[in-house]
């Protein structure tokens, strides 16, 4: 810190979301001195009950998360997904993806936020190069030649060679940088819960389409399964606004009985579904990470597996040219991490964009043609294997990170 107050450091993130820690926690470990810009109070985390939302983690995404000291932290309280089954409605033909196709490792992990966030806190605390600041506000980011300062709403300055946006889909830092993002609107919302059902779910996760949307049915610990419920905004509101027992009837009604007797444990909340995408991810000495870049339909749940990639590329992107003594803000450095990630994101968008709109209806020749094409792709070993390689984010160009080498 210096004489007038003001905080140096090589690296400032603003956003102490998934994302933004695990970034943080990547840099600081790997020497370079890193402030982290978190609006939420820790200790609310640490004392909060479960609040509904968890993180579908890709075996990629462990990779990273196990990368950076974190993973051993959350593992216990991982649920493994060793299958997927995909499936248009009540239709007989189906989508299967069973782990063993493609090796030992499950295809990923259903984990609760809290859990993951907790896990991530007890890394910050072990980085003696990582300044942790929360509960803070940023007013601003104002690039100064070799630096960029940020400011925070108490008056403090911190001045360092490269920002990152972390900071949602909403981004305050992306607006004030004059990134613009093209945005759309689905007319869905997600309905989200948990369930505590009588018969094991044995690790399989469930992805079915119906009319108005997606319905998710993901394993989780203690014989429990997360419900990610698509609906048309027309109907949400009414259905969120349903006493217990009513609720209950709809969620079993498009649940089924396969697990037995069904109890909604826990709360259950909603969110308007949307497509946002930046223009561009990078400003001046400034990077997008996470939704603050790109923020896609919840279909498949690869928005927290996007990011995480985003925040090892970055890393491997920063580290490389610190350790050679150059410019980690430089333009050149961040054009590349744009070139990087945003072909991954934009993939994403595209699959997720059309699955939704493809199975999002009940028109019979369409469902004929979607329903064949399922049991085409299930019936094909080396394409079916290639779609559970990207599910299981080990595909493409890889940042270290992911591929499971060390930083």
């Amino acid at each position: 810190m210096t004489a007038d107050g003001q905080i140096s450091a090589d690296v400032a993130i603003a956003g102490g979301g998934l994302v933004g820690l695990s970034l943080g926690v990547a840099l600081a470990r790997a020497g370079l001195d890193t402030v982290v810009m978190d609006g939420e109070d820790p200790a609310h985390t640490r004392s909060a009950a479960f609040d509904g939302r968890v993180c579908s983690i890709a075996y990629g995404s462990k990779r990273v998360l196990d990368g950076i000291g974190v993973w051993n932290g959350m593992a216990v309280d991982a649920e493994p997904i060793l299958e997927i089954r995909v499936s248009d409605g009540d239709a007989p033909l189906f989508l299967h993806y069973d782990h063993r196709d493609v090796g030992d490792d499950p295809l990923g992990w259903i984990v609760e936020n809290r859990v993951t966030r907790t896990a991530l806190l007890d890394a910050v605390a072990g980085c003696a190069k990582l300044r942790h600041l929360a509960p803070v506000s940023v007013t601003e980011f104002t690039p100064q030649d070799e630096r960029i300062t940020a400011r925070l709403a108490d008056g403090r300055r911190i001045s360092v060679r490269l920002a990152v946006a972390a900071d949602g889909r909403r981004s305050r830092l992306r607006q004030a940088a004059g990134i613009r993002t093209m945005d759309w609107s689905y007319a869905q919302t997600g309905i989200v819960c948990t369930v505590r059902h009588a018969r094991p779910h044995r690790g399989i996760a469930h992805e079915r389409f119906l009319p108005a949307g997606p319905f998710a049915i993901l394993p989780m610990t203690e014989g429990r399964s997360s419900i990610v419920w698509t609906e048309k905004n027309s109907l949400a509101p009414d259905l969120l606004g349903l006493g217990d027992s009513e609720f209950h009837a709809e969620l079993a009604s498009r649940f089924g009985d396969f697990l037995g007797a069904l109890e909604v444990t826990g709360p259950r909340w909603s969110y308007p579904i949307a497509l946002t995408h930046a223009n561009r991810y990078t400003g001046a000495r400034l990077a997008l990470a996470g939704d603050a870049a790109h923020a896609i339909h919840p279909l498949a749940g690869q928005g927290f597996n996007l990011g995480i990639r985003d925040a090892a590329a970055l890393a491997e992107l920063i580290v490389d040219r610190h350790r050679l003594g150059l410019d980690i803000g430089a333009p050149d450095l961040l054009a590349r991490y744009q070139q990087w990630r945003r072909f991954d994101a934009l993939a994403l968008i595209a699959v997720t964009d059309g699955l939704n709109r493809l199975f999002s209806n009940d028109i019979a020749p369409v469902r004929l043609a979607r329903d064949l094409g399922l049991a085409a792709v299930n019936r094909t070993p080396r394409l079916k294997r290639l779609f559970m390689r990207h599910a299981m984010g080990v595909v493409g160009e890889l940042p270290r990170l992911a591929r499971g080498e060390p930083l």
